[in-house]
């Protein structure tokens, strides 16, 4: 079987909020995704420990563990690191540079659209930006995609 993003990727969903958790896992498994799930950043590590996920789309604020925690857990891993989206209701720009620094491919806030979190999710599939390549204006790619998700986040709160 194969989904719209190519082959069937393995997802781990992270989120303490149970009605976030089970939203996420639906839509993933409508877009053919096979959806694995942790309550709480120390069960993702030890499913990420247990098996090994294409992806992962984590929260920032759970308890015994939280997102960023996870993030510099999971630089031990090496290869085995699932393509990480922060999926989380804080809207501060430190918090998007500190999640991309620890090594989130992207960064989506709550409240979104289902559209809007395929779409990351497919993105993150897409070969990694790599730092040394430069945009037009100077910038390295990862500079570039910060700026897009800190700007798609200020666009959100100014509604």
């Amino acid at each position: 079987m194969s989904s719209a993003s190519g082959p069937l990727r393995r997802m781990l969903v992270a989120d303490d909020d149970a009605a976030i958790r089970d939203l996420v896992t639906t839509r993933l498994t409508l877009a053919g995704y096979t959806v694995f799930t942790a309550r709480n950043g120390r069960e993702a590590m030890l499913r990420m420990r247990e098996r090994r996920y294409d992806g992962l789309v984590l929260d920032l604020n759970m308890p015994e563990l939280d997102g960023f925690g996870v993030l510099k857990e999971m630089q031990a891993l090496g290869a085995r690191r699932p393509a990480t989206l922060v999926l989380t209701a804080r809207h501060n720009a430190d918090d998007v540079r500190t999640a991309i620094r620890l090594g989130a491919r992207d960064y989506l806030a709550k409240p979104f659209q289902d559209r809007q979190l395929l779409l990351r999710v497919g993105r993150l599939f897409r070969v990694a930006p790599t730092p040394a390549l430069r945009t037009a204006d100077g910038r390295s790619s990862l500079e570039a995609l910060l700026d897009e998700a800190i700007q798609e986040t200020s666009v959100r709160l100014a509604r």
